[in-house]
This record gives structure tokens, C-alpha cells and sequence, in this order.
């Protein structure tokens, strides 16, 4: 057989090229994987006890990035989609993968969410000048987002969110659902805190008594993330109440 040309062996190359694009052949996808809690298992202790956040993060949350990763796998055309952008294509994904892409961002932001009591700092200047101008103080806010986490029937999750026009508002979503989802029935927004409010998240220390566990959950806030969420939501800084300027 005669040796293909430099000018064939291009051509061909660029044949072969087209070919596998006009396959459909899908993209590389990265599979999504656990983060790990950004401090001991115990560092919640006494509010959340070290054997229920090795379960829900290790078993409930490690379930659903699981769960994800396979449903996706079944998935190509969804191949590349960041975990953001699953959550406002969630009214055209299968329930579940909706719930398990939704449990994953959620509980994501949930370890980051909290630190150990007395670590957290405080609101940032502009964040507790926008909580008091929606709710009235601090403690206003506190009231709000409580009731809204007793109130949420069954599993679910509350929220402190900063809509589109700028407000802040408490809302409260069922299952794994989440303020960014395109789903009717939720109030959309940024989500800027997090409460799970699922009986695997305190039932070992609290049974039935979920009020209990919100206000012992209240104290573990870590408004510095809060403060960057805010920040990064508004574009504005996050600097905290008393720090120079």
C-alpha cells in the first residue's frame, strides 16, 4: 500500500475530527464528590451531637452525591452542568434527580453554614443594616426564621434568601428543594442561610422536638459566611460592625 501524503494524512485527520463531533459523542464529565465538614464531627457538640453529623454527612449526604453521579451517568446530554445550574434546570429533571442535585447543593452550604459556638461572628454592617430594614433587629429576624423552620410540614429546609429586587425575606422549602430552583410554589432568591429541618439532622439528641433543636442550632450560625454570601450576592463588602474602614 503507497504512503499517504502529508496533505492526506491531514486531511483525514480532519475527516476523523468531524466524524466523532457529528457522533454525539458526550463530554468528559467530572463526577460531583463530598466535601468534607470544614471542622470536626464533635466541634457542634453540645447543639448537634459528633454521631449524627458523621450520619447525615456521611451517609445522607454522601447518599445523595451518590445518587447524582448515577443518575447523571444516565444522563450525557447533562454532562458539564455545574451543581448551580442543575438547580434552575430543576423543573425539567426527573424527581430524582432533582432531589438528590438539591440535597447535595443544600447540605453543602449547610456544613459552611455553621461553626462552633461563639466562632461565628456577628452580621456584617451592610447585611444587619438590610436585616433591620426588612425585619426590624436582629432578634426580628431570629423570631422569623424559626417559626418559618417549625412550621415547614415534614422535611424541608428554611431560608434566609435575598430576592431579585434586593430584599431579604424568610421562606422555608420542602424535601431537598431550594430557593434557586425554577419550581412553582418557591419563593426564589439567593440563598444566604440554610436550615435543615429533616428528622435525620437532630432526631438522635431531639426526637420530636424540633423547636428545641432550631434554638439550639440558632447559636452555631457562621455569619462570616453568611457576611461573604451577602457580599458576594451584592457586590458589596462584608465588613463586620466596628471593623475600620
Amino acid at each position: 500500500m503507497p504512503l499517504l501524503s502529508p496533505l492526506m494524512r491531514r486531511l483525514l485527520a480532519v475527516v476523523c475530527g468531524l466524524a466523532l463531533l457529528l457522533s454525539g459523542a458526550p463530554p468528559a464529565r467530572a463526577e460531583f464528590s463530598l466535601p468534607p465538614l470544614p471542622y470536626p464531627a464533635d466541634a457542634l457538640e453540645p447543639a448537634i451531637d459528633a454521631r449524627t453529623m458523621e450520619i447525615h454527612h456521611d451517609r445522607h449526604h454522601g447518599g445523595y452525591v451518590a445518587k447524582l453521579n448515577a443518575a447523571l451517568a444516565e444522563r450525557p446530554e447533562l454532562a458539564g452542568l455545574s451543581l448551580e445550574e442543575l438547580q434552575g434546570r430543576a423543573r425539567r429533571l426527573p424527581e430524582a434527580m432533582r432531589n438528590n442535585a438539591g440535597g447535595h447543593w443544600n447540605h453543602s452550604q449547610f456544613w459552611t453554614a455553621m461553626a462552633p459556638a461563639g466562632e461565628g461572628g456577628e452580621p456584617s454592617e451592610a447585611l444587619l443594616e438590610a436585616i433591620n430594614g426588612r425585619f426590624g433587629s436582629a432578634d426580628a429576624l431570629r423570631e422569623q426564621f424559626e417559626a418559618a423552620a417549625a412550621a415547614r410540614f415534614g422535611s424541608g429546609w428554611a431560608w434566609l434568601i435575598l430576592k431579585q429586587n434586593g430584599d431579604l425575606a424568610v421562606t422555608s422549602t420542602a424535601n431537598q428543594d431550594n430557593p434557586l430552583m425554577n419550581l412553582g410554589g418557591i419563593e426564589r432568591g439567593t440563598p444566604l442561610l440554610g436550615l435543615d429541618v429533616w428528622e435525620h439532622a437532630y432526631y438522635l439528641s431531639y426526637q420530636n422536638r424540633r423547636p428545641d433543636y432550631i434554638a439550639a442550632w440558632w447559636p452555631l450560625v457562621n455569619w462570616s459566611e453568611v457576611n461573604r454570601r451577602y457580599a458576594e450576592a451584592t457586590g458589596l463588602s462584608p465588613r463586620t460592625p466596628g471593623e475600620e474602614h
